[in-house]
């Protein structure tokens, strides 16, 4: 019997005057990616944490997280399944440092240019835009409605 096991991970909006902050990542393939600060949550760590440290290790940015946007499941073409957390948040102070392996850059991005990468195949999973439209919309959740320790 195959073992079903979805990988948990967060992402995180982040706005500042109209623009969103993405990252262009190397996948290997013939162009590069873009997607939100995100990645796996490590054993033993709060989501909400999670998504903070990803901000600041891939960004160099450190954010304030404001609202839960809720969590979107991917399945993605290879046949993994992912449950991955969502916040929206505001950009709160630029830290410096390098960026994660992997990331070539930071953007900060309007609508348009999302929808633009997404017309040409350049976003990491179609998440990317789901979760800046839905911000967009206000379809946030309060914190508290994940319930941890």
């Amino acid at each position: 019997m195959t073992r079903w096991t979805p990988y948990v991970t967060v992402a995180t909006v982040v706005e500042r005057a109209g623009r969103f902050l993405l990252v262009e990542e190397d996948r290997g393939g013939p162009h590069t990616l873009f997607n939100q600060p995100a990645g796996h949550l490590e054993p033993g760590e709060r989501i909400r944490d999670g998504a903070l440290r990803e901000v600041a290790e891939e960004t160099a940015w450190r954010a304030g997280i404001t609202d839960y946007l809720g969590m979107y499941v991917y399945e993605a073409p290879d046949g993994k399944t992912f449950h991955s957390h969502a916040f929206f948040g505001m950009a709160l102070a630029h830290l410096g440092h390098d960026l994660d392996r992997g990331i070539l850059a930071i953007h900060w991005l309007t609508l348009e240019e999302v929808e633009a990468l997404d017309r040409d195949g350049r976003l990491r999973s179609p998440l990317v835009l789901k979760r800046i439209r839905d911000a967009m919309a206000g379809k946030f959740y309060p914190m508290d409605v994940v319930h941890e320790r």
